[in-house]
Formats: structure tokens, C-alpha cells, sequence
């Protein structure tokens, strides 16, 4: 994969827990899936006050901070408008700066009354109560992480919202300020709508669901608006590899997957690209998700969800004819006596993305699953979405026993272009982070690309399975 901008270790505190957002009840309404939208806000204004220079004020200064020698307390306020719908989750994200060491406690955040203090009038003198509930700690902090405060009691709606900050650790924690630009805070803001049931509304099918996307977790902000998106979708989560940028360290697991895709670990079983190989052994993608993702080095295994037999495939080691993961897979098919199956892996053999080109060595286990019947493969590396019409091994057109495939590499990295044009290539986008949904029926499938927040692209059809 492309590289891309790294972020630096993050060590979550014991109040640092990140929980699934509210679920929102999803209903189809005229074949379309009622989906979270994630709204995100810059402070309206920020500063901190310290008690050595209790008549000076630092609005304008790029930190913010706690200490508590000398004490300092920080305060923060902003203003949210335009969301509609229940609010299922508010996240204060705070970006330690770059130029100090770090510190073992992040501070205490608490909600505050007094929503009209004055960012470039207010010292120690002066400065607000920080009188409201308490919304949460934060533990260790480094530089260059971010970390995140769930704030979601005291952010119910549309407002005027105040977070303050202290800490009883005299090795102090500095924040970047809204005079930082791009690393201002944040405070992310999801709401979700249950739109009620018409008469010509079909319940749901209560078939299994099985959504993901590749390419997921990096520095920028498509990780955060595809998680929300999996906040308002049940059933399982499978990813297509390149799980964090860039190098799949434990460090970055815990900086960039696990704020946002990793409150939905406990229902993931996911694949591993080549960028979480980067480490080696890929000892930071086996140690996170533990023994979902198969043995350590191997990352191959398979799992039932109804009717369907689902495969998850390793496209970082050998993949040849007669290998051991080859043999596995034609072992496991025979195996199976479920009528469907769904297969993915990192590396597409098909598909029209400038980045990277098919990887040919992967056409063992795509011959596999055409030998077994199989029906789907998803595939990520190239940072997009491309549907393919079912085709063999050769990619050859066939509507008897072809598989249909996808590229669905559109979870949260920056994105990429397409190239040429492969044959029997059918929908294409590059400027729309997303999730792909299948539903699994008894002899049949749905599938639905699923935009983020604020994108109209869209891709959904139905098949059947051999």
C-alpha cells in the first residue's frame, strides 16, 4: 500500500475506554439502510490558566495543558449546530504536541456550567469552576498521539458545550490548541435516526450481516467516518488488511485502529495486508486481535454464519499451488457443507486501481474457491471500490460458476486512482470512504456499498449462490 503519514504510540489510561456507540435500530426504507452520521467541530475557544502567574492569560498560546506543578487547568468550549437525530456518541480528541516527552497522566475532564468564559480574558484569578459531572481520565499520553475522552452524557444535542481539565500529576500533559490548525481539537459527534416502520416497509430478514472495508486506520479522518458507519450496522465485521499505517505496530493499534474500528473488536475477524507485515511476523496484528485472526504467522481460517461458509485468507505468504495455505483452503471447502461461500484476503487479483497492479500470485486460492463453488471474494490493497461481474481464474466472464468480486479497500486511507480499465470491471468509485454490507440469505446474497456521512455514491444488487 501507499505510505502514509504515521502516527506515534498512544497508551490509553484506565478512563481511556473507548465503548460502542449507541446501536441504532436499522430498518430498510425504500432499499436504502438508515446509517449514523458523524458531524465533527473545532473548539469555539480554548486556553489554560496557572497558578504561579495567576493574572496572566494564555488564550492565544498553541497549548493547552494540565500540571499540577505548578497547577494549571485547561479549558475548552464549542459550539454545536446543524445535527438532527439522538445523539449515540461525542468524542473530545485531543492531539498530545510534538514537542514535549509526554506524561504519565493526561488529566481529568469534567463538564463545566459557565459556557461564557472569555478565551483571552481568563487567568487563575478568574477562571470558570470545573463544577460538572466527571466525563473522564486520561493515562499516559505521548507525543503526537491522540487521544479521546467519551463525552457523550454531557453532549446531547445541538449547544453550547464547556470541558475542563486538571490533573494531580506534577509531569504535566500538553494539548494542541485551535491556534494548531489541522491538530485543533475535536469533538466528533454522531447521531443516528430509527426511522419508524410503514406499512410497506419490510422488517428486517434477521439474516446474518457481514460488513467491512480494508485500508482502514492512518492519520487522517476516514477511519473515524467508516467506524461511525459500523456503529449503526449489526452482524459481523471482516476487514481486508492494512489494518493501521503504516508499519502495523502495537503502537499504532492502539493510536489509530482501536479508537475507532477497535470498539467493534469483539465482532471482527479480520485480515492481514502488507503493511501490517511491516512488523515483523506482523506481531502487532496477531497480538491485538489474538487467536480470531488465526495462528501467529499463519492468519488463515474460516468460520460459519448461517447458511454461508466464510473464509479469511493471508496473501502475505505463499499462496502457490500445493503450499500449505493452498492445501488448507481445498481441505477446509471440501470440509464445508455449507451452501455458499465468501472468501477475502489483502491483495486483489482483479481490479483496475493505478496503485497496484492484479497480484497474479493469489490465483491459486482464487482457482480454490472456483474448484469449491464459491461465490464471493473481497480483496482491499488498492484504496477504493470496484465490483467485478463473476469470472474464473482467468478472468474470463462467467455467469454459471464465476465468482463475483470485490476491491474494498475504501476504510479510512487516503484515497487512490484507477488506471486502465480491466474487462468485466461494472462500478467504480475513489472519493468515497465507506463499508461493504453483504446480507446473507439462505441460497442468496445482498450487497450494498455504504457511504460515509455526507456522500450520495452508492452500489447494491443481489446474487445467487451456486
Amino acid at each position: 500500500m501507499g505510505i502514509r503519514k504515521g502516527r506515534v504510540a498512544v497508551t490509553a489510561g484506565t478512563a481511556f475506554v473507548l465503548t460502542a456507540a449507541t446501536v441504532a435500530t436499522v430498518l430498510t426504507v425504500s432499499a436504502q439502510t438508515a446509517a449514523a452520521a458523524t458531524s465533527t467541530f473545532t473548539p469555539v475557544a480554548d486556553t489554560y490558566v496557572q497558578a504561579d502567574t495567576a493574572s496572566t492569560n494564555y488564550g492565544t498560546a498553541v497549548q493547552i495543558t494540565v500540571d499540577s506543578s505548578p497547577q494549571r487547568q485547561m479549558f475548552l468550549r464549542f459550539t454545536v449546530g446543524g445535527v438532527s437525530g439522538t445523539v449515540t456518541s461525542a468524542k473530545l480528541r485531543l492531539r498530545h504536541i510534538s514537542g514535549n516527552d509526554g506524561s504519565a497522566a493526561g488529566g481529568t475532564f469534567k463538564a463545566m456550567s459557565n459556557t461564557s468564559w472569555s478565551e483571552t480574558g481568563t487567568t487563575w484569578n478568574n477562571k470558570p469552576a470545573l463544577d460538572g459531572a466527571t466525563l473522564g481520565t486520561l493515562g499516559s499520553v505521548v507525543a503526537n498521539g491522540w487521544y479521546e475522552v467519551d463525552v457523550t452524557s454531557l453532549v446531547t444535542g445541538n449547544g453550547t458545550f464547556s470541558i475542563g481539565a486538571s490533573s494531580t500529576n506534577s509531569d504535566g500533559a500538553y494539548y494542541d490548541t485551535r491556534e494548531t490548525g489541522a491538530d485543533s481539537p475535536q469533538l466528533v459527534v454522531t447521531t443516528g435516526t430509527t426511522p419508524s416502520p410503514s406499512p410497506s416497509t419490510p422488517p428486517p430478514s434477521g439474516d446474518p450481516v457481514l460488513v467491512g472495508a480494508g485500508d482502514i486506520a492512518d492519520s487522517g479522518s476516514g477511519d473515524t467516518a467508516t467506524a461511525a458507519l459500523l456503529d449503526g450496522i449489526s452482524g459481523t465485521v471482516f476487514t481486508t488488511g492494512d489494518n493501521v499505517y503504516t508499519n502495523g505496530t502495537a503502537s499504532e493499534f492502539s493510536s489509530y485502529y482501536n479508537p475507532t474500528w477497535g470498539r467493534h473488536k469483539a465482532r471482527t475477524r479480520p485480515a492481514p495486508g502488507n503493511h501490517d507485515y511491516n512488523t515483523s511476523g506482523a506481531s502487532g496484528y496477531y497480538n491485538y486481535f489474538g487467536s480470531v485472526a488465526g495462528p501467529s504467522g499463519q492468519g488463515y481460517y474460516s468460520y460459519d454464519l448461517g447458511n454461508w461458509h466464510v473464509v479469511s485468507l493471508n496473501s502475505n505468504i505463499s499462496m502457490s499451488a500445493g503450499s500449505a495455505q493452498e492445501t488448507w483452503l481445498r481441505n477446509d471447502l471440501a470440509a464445508s457443507t455449507k451452501p455458499c461461500t465468501i472468501a477475502y484476503w489483502h491483495h486483489p487479483l482483479f481490479t483496475s486501481g493505478a496503485n497496484h497492479a492484479p497480484s497474479t500470485s493469489t490465483r491459486p486460492l482464487y482457482q480454490a474457491l472456483y474448484d469449491y463453488n464459491a461465490d464471493v471474494v473481497v480483496w482491499g490493497h488498492n484504496h477504493q471500490y470496484e465490483r467485478f461481474a463473476p469470472m474464473n481464474a482467468s478472468g474470463t466472464a462467467d455467469s454459471s460458476r464465476g465468482i463475483r468480486s470485490f476491491v474494498a479497500g475504501m476504510g479510512g486511507a487516503g484515497f487512490y486512482g484507477f488506471g486502465t480499465i480491466q474487462p468485466n470491471s461494472q462500478a467504480r468509485n475513489s472519493d468515497t470512504w465507506g463499508v461493504l454490507k453483504f446480507t446473507l440469505h439462505s441460497n442468496s446474497y445482498d450487497w450494498q456499498f455504504v457511504p460515509q456521512a455526507g456522500k450520495t455514491y452508492n452500489d447494491s444488487g443481489t446474487g445467487s449462490c451456486h
